[in-house]
Parts: structure tokens; sequence; C-alpha cells
């Protein structure tokens, strides 16, 4: 008898594509197998839902409502609900689709293979919901998309009460990792092939919070730097309350710390961030930005912005435009604020027209296109170092090039060597024109390197294709994943 199949959805964040990760490696522990791309459906499919994002619940009922008949044709067919949709929705999501077999939190995620037995035994749906965190997700097995970048959390949850977020709510209070733990697995992915890393949490630099030391995000990041192999490190996403000169200091002195910074502003306004309760004002923002700069000079910054927040006004608007005058990022992740239930922020009086939001987008995102065209154009005649990737270019066979990511995470798309080139190798090439988006280097390469992450890579997909893969999350395939925007209503970047 063949082994169970199984198929991932994942919508959502960086904390989501992580979670799957752990999904994946549950289910294959316990003897599952993950379902081809060209296969004609799974055994098991498994939503990993996001609370944030806009209509959430309409796409994932809408996507519920399309596996209906097919589970009607295919007996012994389950489906599986979790992530923070389930967690807010417990009591309506097998209500609305009974033919739903499991429902489970942010904070069960290893009760999935173990819920999915017990319907299946017991013939009706199995909804469990933990309050509180059951098993910190790192001591669960994973089954990696990528051989040669990984993330790794050091922290869950988030201590935040900003009104536009109902993340808090969903995933709990911040717990964190002991330093030791998180070095540990570090260690044991590079040991694999990994080069590059992300640092994951709601807040990364709050990290130590739980544990009582305020500086011990600067000290992880000192540490990851020791790790004999590992080239890249980055972190999403910090909060500028929490962010300390210390982890300037850190970033800039630990070489392999890529010099690019993820800095949600949300609002330029301070009245504005005082309603949003993001405990910062713009003066605080600015200097934070002129910090970085002053130590880290070609550090690309990027950002996430809400326009329309209930209250912003027209001077409000205009101060989110001046810091985006003066931070100079080199990306933004700009969304419309929308309501979402059960936060304060959907109560609010004063709700900006739709109209009006419009238009005070289409305004910022021509400002931000324009600088960052700016920014990018600053890099045409500089030689990078660009990390090869599969599948960061759309049209790489078209125009026989190679896509990858610049230690400071931007995109470059470049010649395709003459020697062979894997992904997760290293090439050095001139840039040679720049768009708002991304480089182009047309020329010869300077240099290729070949890596241990690329020997990963050739090892993954020398594997039988019913051994490896790993899960389709849309994960980038080589280098930490970009920085992932907000939810249209303005929630953390990593959910």
């Amino acid at each position: 008898m063949s082994a169970k199949t199984y198929e991932l959805r994942t919508f959502g964040c960086q904390m989501n594509v992580h979670d799957s990760e752990r999904m994946a490696g549950l289910l294959e522990d316990a003897g599952y197998q993950r379902a081809p791309e060209d296969a004609d459906g799974a055994d098991v499919v498994v939503f990993n839902t996001c609370a944030v994002r806009e209509n959430a619940d309409n796409r994932l009922y809408g996507n519920l409502g399309q596996l209906a008949p097919r589970k009607a044709a295919r007996p012994g067919m389950q489906i599986a609900v979790g992530g923070c949709l389930a967690q807010k929705d417990r009591d309506t999501i097998v209500r609305r689709a009974p033919w739903v077999d499991v429902v489970f939190g942010t904070h069960n995620v290893g009760k999935l293979p173990v819920l999915l037995e017990r319907a299946r035994v017991e013939q009706e749906a199995q909804v469990e919901i933990a309050e509180s965190l059951e098993a910190f997700p790192s001591t669960l097995p994973t089954r990696r998309e990528s051989p040669y970048a990984a993330w790794v959390s050091v922290s869950v949850g988030c201590n935040n009460t900003c009104t536009f977020c109902i993340v808090p709510q969903l995933r709990g209070k911040e717990k964190d990792r002991r330093p030791g733990d998180i070095l540990a697995e570090v260690e044991a992915l590079v040991a694999e092939g990994v080069s590059e890393i992300t640092l994951l949490g709601q807040n990364v630099n709050a990290y130590g919070s739980d544990i009582g030391d305020r500086e011990a995000f600067g000290k992880l990041l000192r540490a990851c730097g020791r790790i004999d192999g590992l080239e890249r490190v980055r972190f999403t996403s910090p909060h500028p309350r929490d962010f300390t000169d210390d982890v300037i200091a850190a970033m800039a002195e630990t070489p392999n710390v890529m010099p690019q910074l993820h800095m949600p502003l949300q609002s330029g306004s301070s009245r504005v961030l005082k309603a949003m309760r993001r405990s910062y004002r713009q003066d605080r923002f600015l200097g934070i930005i002129e910090k970085v700069r002053a130590s880290i000079p070609e550090a690309a910054i990027s950002t996430d912005i809400i326009v329309g927040f209930p209250g912003e006004t027209e001077e409000d608007f205009e101060e989110t435009l001046h810091v985006v005058r003066e931070s100079r990022f080199a990306q933004a992740f700009t969304f419309q604020y929308s309501k979402r239930p059960g936060t304060p922020a959907a109560e609010m009086d004063d709700q900006i027209p739709k109209a009006v939001v419009q238009r005070r987008y289409e305004r910022l995102v021509a400002l931000q296109e324009e600088i960052s065209w700016a920014e990018n154009k600053k890099q045409v005649g500089r030689t990078l170092e660009v990390m090869v990737a599969e599948g960061e270019g759309r049209k790489d066979d078209a125009t026989r090039r190679l896509s990858g990511r610049a230690r400071d995470n931007r995109l470059v798309h470049f010649a395709r060597p003459e020697e062979p080139v894997r992904p997760g190798d290293v090439v050095e090439t001139e840039v040679t024109y720049a768009a708002p988006h991304h480089l182009l280097a047309e020329g010869p390469a300077r240099a290729v390197r070949r890596t241990r992450a690329g020997d990963a890579w050739e090892r993954r997909n020398a594997e039988p294709a019913s051994a490896g893969g790993g899960v389709m999350l849309g994960l980038p395939t080589v280098g930490a994943p970009a920085p992932q925007p907000a939810s249209a209503g303005g929630g953390c970047s990593v959910c």
C-alpha cells in the first residue's frame, strides 16, 4: 500500500511559512509523502491560514468550497485548517464548512498528525485550539524547502498592542528561545549546507525581554558571526521601539550580517503613531535611520507604510511623505488601511473614505518608486556579490540570464556565466542598469565561487523525487526570503 500524500497551502507571513515547514516535517515523520505537483489531488490538504490579510476568511472558504466536491468523490480524503484564522474563528469553520476534518491553532501545530488520525477513526471533525504554546516550533520535525537558506525562530508571540493588529491575540505573549538552542540549530543547519539564515520573530529585536537581557539580540548576531560557513545573516522584523544602538553596532561589526534592514514605519505622523500605539515618534524613527546610515553607509533599508489609518489628515499624510523623502528607502511595502474585526482601530471614528485613501496611496507609491529608482541607480558600475537563486527571475530562460540577491538583498539579474553555476553559488558581477525593483548586470561575470550551499542544492536535486523537494511555500529557493509586506490593514511585517 502506497503512503498517503499531503498538500500544504500557506497564506500570510514568514511565520506562517515557517510553521508550514514544521507541519510538513510532522506529516512526513508520520509517514505521509508530499503530493507531486502534477498529481490529481492529495489524501490530506492542510490550509495554514492568516487572519491579518484582507478578505482572509473569504479566501479560505472559497478554497474550501472548491475542495468539497473533490472530497465527496475521494473516499478517505481529509482537510485540515490551521494557523491564525483557525485560532480566531475556531467555532465558525466547521459550521460553515462541515466537510473539514481538523481545525487546530497556532499553539498546537504539533498535534496535526494525531488529530488527523483521530478524525479518521472517530469519523467526526476534531477541533482543538490551545490557548498557550504547547511546544516551541523549532522542537518539531521540519521539511525545509531550501537546502541552502533557512528560517530560525528566536521567539514566538508579541507583547505589542498596535491598534490595527490582531496577531498578539492569536499568537500570544512573546516567548524567547534560549540562545544556546538557537545557535545549536544554526550550527546544525550550516553543517547540512545552509549558508544563509534569517532570524525570525514577531518583534525580533525585542528578543531577550523574556529572559531579562536587553542586549541579547546584539549578542546573538555577534555569535552568528562566529559560526564558520555561515555566509549571510538577516533578521525580520524589528520594531523601532526596541531597536538599540547595540544592535546597530552588532550589524556593523559582524561581517556576515547583511547590510540590509527592514524597519516598519507604518506612519510618519507622530499623532497617528500614537493612535496606532506604536510607542515611537517621527524623530525616534528618523534617528534610527540616521544612525544605521552612519554605521553602515551601504545599507539598503526597507519599510512598511499604512495609508488612510482612521483619523489621518492631509497634514498627517504629508508627514509620512516627509519621512519617506528623508529616509530614502530602497523599498517600501505600502498598503491601504482596511478594517480588521477584533482590532481597536476597526471601532475608531473618522474612518477615511476609500477615494481619499486611494489618492494618497497613489501619491506615496509614485514618490517611493522615484526614490527606489534613484537609489538603485547608485549601484550602476559597482561589482556586487550575488548569491544565485532559483525561481527569482521569471524571464531568465527567455533572456539567458540568472538571478540572485546581492548582500544588501537587492534583486540582480545577470548574464549566465560560461562555467556551470548552481543555486547557492556566488557570482561577482558588475551592475550595468538599474530599474526601481531590480538591477541588471549584462557583462561577463567577474568571478564564480562554488559553495557548500551549491553542493547542498546539488545533493537535494540528486535525490529521488519522492524523497525530496520540500514544501512549495513560495519561499525563495536561495537566499533568505525577501521582506514580506504587512497586511493591507497594516499588521506587523512578520504577520
